[in-house]
C-alpha cells in the first residue's frame, strides 16, 4: 500500500529529476574506482564533479581530463556524456519501447518536452529519429576529424580522439582530451575548427528543427514557424556575435601573428563554442572585459530547446525581446510575421529568465563569499556561474582550484541548468487544480 502511494506520488518530472541525479550518482561511483585514474586514487568530489559534469553535458573539470584518467575513465565520461547529452527522458522511452509498453499522454508530453516537439502521436518516429540522427551526426563528425588525428596520433589513437571529441562537440559537453589548452593548437586549422563548429550547432539547434528542415528537403518556406525563427535568430546570433569577437578580440595575444581569415575563424569557433559548447581556441582567460561578458551573455542565451544545449534557450530570449518590443509600442498581442504568440509564453519565459538571473546572482555571492577575494574573483566567479548552468563548460582557470563548497555550488547550478527549471520546479511542486472562480484584478504600478 506504501508502495502504491510514492508511486502516485511521483510524476514524470520526478522520474526525469531522479534520473539525472541517479545517473550521476552511478557515474561517480565508477570514477572513484582506483582504475579509473592514473593516480589510482581520487577525491570523492572530484569525480562526482566530473560525473556531473559530464552527465550535464557542460564540461567544467576539477581534474585534467587527459591526464588524470584512464582509457576505463574516459570511455565512463564518454558514456555519461551520451546520456545526459541525449536526455534521460529519451532512454526511458527506449527502454518503454522495447519491452512494448505504450506511452501514456502525460508521459508523452514529458518526452517531448525533453526533446523539443509537438506532436503526442509521433513520439515513437521523433525517439527512433533522435538515436539515428545522433549516429549519423556523430560518426560523420568523426570521420572528418580523423583526417587530421590519424596522421597525428596514429590509428588506434586517432579514432579515440575523431569519436571522443565528436560526441563531445555533438552532444555539446565540451570535455576534451587534447591537454591543459584545449583545441588552441588547431585554431587556425579549418578542418577541425569547422567540423567542431558544425557538430555544436547542428546538436545544439534541436532535434525537431533539423528533422523539419530534413523533412521539408532544405525548402525554407516549407518549414514550421518555429523552425524558420530558431534559424534565423541563430543564425543572427552566430553572426553579430562572430562580428564583435573580432572586434572585441583583435588585439588579443592568441591572435598574435595570424591573419585576417584565422582571426575570424577564432571569432567564429568562440561565438559557436560560447553557446554551451566548452571547447575553445582562444583560452578564455586571455579574453577582454567585452569579450568575456559578450562570451557570458552568449553562455547565458544558450542553444535551442529540445537540444544538447543549456542556457535560457534561443526561443525564450526571443519571446522576451518580442513581447518587449509590443510592450513599448502599446501591442495587445505579440506578433511575429503572420503568426500571433500566446502571452501565456512571455510569462514562462520571463519565468525561467527570472529564475536563472536570480541563481546566478545567488551563487556568485556565495562564491565570492567562500573564495579568497581578488581584483578578479568577481568576474571569474561570474563566469563559472554561468558556466555551469548554463551548461557551457568554458572556465577561466577557476575551477580547478577552488573549494568543496564552491564545487558544491557548481554542482546544483549544472544539475538546475541541465534538468531545467521547469522540471525541478514540476517535481518539487504539487500539482494543484485550477480554481473554477478567480480572484478579482487590481491595478499595479511597474517600470
Amino acid at each position: 500500500m506504501k508502495r502504491m502511494k510514492l508511486k502516485n506520488r511521483l510524476n514524470v518530472w520526478m522520474y526525469l529529476a531522479i534520473g539525472y541525479l541517479t545517473v550521476v550518482l552511478v557515474g561517480s561511483i565508477l570514477l572513484v574506482l582506483p582504475f579509473a585514474s592514473t593516480t589510482g586514487s581520487t577525491y570523492y568530489v572530484d569525480a562526482l564533479f566530473t560525473s556531473f559534469s559530464a552527465a550535464c553535458v557542460t564540461g567544467l573539470v576539477t581534474v585534467t581530463t587527459a591526464t588524470h584518467w584512464t582509457l576505463y575513465g574516459k570511455i565512463v565520461i564518454l558514456l555519461l556524456i551520451q546520456l545526459g547529452g541525449l536526455g534521460f527522458m529519451t532512454f526511458i522511452s527506449i527502454l518503454l519501447l522495447a519491452i512494448k509498453r505504450n506511452l501514456g499522454q502525460y508521459e508523452r508530453r514529458a518526452v517531448l518536452q525533453a526533446v523539443g516537439g509537438d506532436d503526442l502521436s509521433g513520439v515513437k518516429k521523433l525517439v527512433r529519429r533522435i538515436v539515428l540522427g545522433t549516429l549519423v551526426f556523430e560518426l560523420m563528425g568523426a570521420g572528418l576529424l580523423c583526417i587530421r588525428f590519424i596522421p597525428q596520433f596514429g590509428t588506434a589513437k586517432g579514432i579515440w580522439y575523431a569519436v571522443f571529441h565528436a560526441v563531445s562537440a555533438f552532444c555539446n559537453a565540451g570535455f576534451d582530451i587534447m591537454g591543459e589548452v584545449s583545441f588552441a593548437e588547431y585554431a587556425a586549422d579549418p578542418l577541425v575548427s569547422l567540423t567542431l563548429c558544425g557538430l555544436i550547432i547542428v546538436g545544439g539547434i534541436g532535434f525537431c528543427i533539423w528533422g523539419d528542415v530534413l523533412a521539408c528537403k532544405f525548402n525554407f518556406k516549407k518549414y514550421q514557424f518555429y523552425t524558420k525563427v530558431i534559424i534565423v535568430v541563430n543564425s543572427a546570433l552566430l553572426f553579430v556575435s562572430t562580428m564583435l569577437f573580432l572586434l572585441f578580440e583583435r588585439n588579443n595575444p592568441s591572435y598574435a601573428g595570424s591573419n585576417f581569415g584565422q582571426k575570424l575563424l577564432c571569432s567564429f569557433f568562440n561565438a559557436t563554442t560560447a553557446r554551451t559548447a566548452g571547447f575553445y581556441t582562444t583560452d578564455p582567460s586571455t579574453l577582454s572585459s567585452s569579450g568575456s561578458l559578450l562570451m557570458i551573455i552568449l553562455m547565458f542565451i544558450g542553444g535551442s530547446s529540445g537540444s544538447t544545449a543549456g542556457g535560457i534557450k534561443v526561443g525564450t530570449i526571443t519571446v522576451i525581446v518580442m513581447g518587449m518590443v509590443s510592450a513599448f509600442r502599446a501591442k495587445r498581442d505579440i506578433n511575429m510575421g503572420k503568426r500571433r504568440i500566446d502571452m501565456q509564453l512571455v510569462g514562462r519565459a520571463l519565468a525561467i529568465f527570472a529564475a536563472y538571473l536570480f541563481l546566478i546572482f545567488a551563487a556568485t555571492i556565495i562564491i565570492c563569499a567562500i573564495e579568497p577575494d581578488t581584483a578578479t574573483s568577481f568576474q571569474r566567479a561570474l563566469f563559472e556561474s554561468v558556466s555551469a548552468i548554463g551548461t557551457v563548460g568554458l572556465s577561466m582557470g577557476y575551477t580547478a582550484s577552488v573549494s568543496w563548497g564552491t564545487k558544491l555550488v557548481l554542482m546544483i547550478l549544472m544539475y538546475a541548468g541541465r534538468a531545467g527549471v521547469f522540471t525541478l520546479a514540476y517535481a518539487l511542486g504539487r500539482k494543484r487544480e485550477t480554481p473554477q472562480v478567480r480572484r478579482p484584478a487590481d491595478s499595479f504600478f511597474i517600470g
